[in-house]
């Protein structure tokens, strides 16, 4: 299962086809990201995280979504220039994709179905997302941008992180720094 992982379609910001094959045996934080969001501030946490981590094997892959509420409208040049003009944001970034509903793309298929409860979620944030009338239509869909995928240096998904949980957030560093020492 974890293989599969890497063989699974993806294309960068700037339209190349390709798939995570050359991020093998690194850690991945993979993360859906939106420029419009409320977390938008979260790209700064995530580029502070790769620069720590980047050189003992992590990297974060960031994947562009529209699927909440419009809060990633724009196209993959307004994306990256964004990324870069507001955070310096030195990670891979891909192009937009779907992480739930009929166009859901493989890769979010993956990662929901084979983890498809978060490990660390509070619920405080889902709890907000509810009063708002945004529910999940099936229990292992994303919640909302920025959920955090970690996956291991053998393409297991190990961890799921809700939203609202910081690239900071100790819980999120802990889990890191122990699949880096793998």
């Amino acid at each position: 299962m974890a293989n599969e992982l890497y063989k699974i379609p993806v294309k960068t910001i700037d339209g190349t086809e390709t798939n995570l094959s050359e991020y093998k045996d690194k850690v991945l934080l993979v993360v859906n990201v939106a420029s419009k969001c409320g977390l938008t501030t979260q790209y700064e946490g995530l580029e502070k995280l790769y620069e720590s981590y980047h050189a003992k094997g992590l990297e974060v892959l960031a994947f562009p979504a529209n699927n909440f509420m419009g809060q990633e409208p724009g196209t993959e040049d307004e994306i990256q220039e964004f990324c870069s003009t507001n955070f310096n944001v030195q990670f891979p970034l891909f192009s937009k994709l779907s992480v739930k509903g009929d166009d859901q793309h493989k890769l979010y298929k993956h990662l929901t179905e084979t983890k498809p409860e978060t490990d660390v979620n509070d619920g405080e944030f889902e709890a907000k997302l509810k009063s708002y009338g945004s529910t999940r239509s099936t229990p292992n869909e994303v919640l909302w941008n920025f959920e955090k995928f970690l996956i291991g240096k053998d393409g297991e998904v190990v961890a799921r992180f809700a939203p609202d949980v910081t690239a900071e957030d100790s819980r999120l560093v802990g889990r890191v720094e122990a699949e880096l020492a793998k």
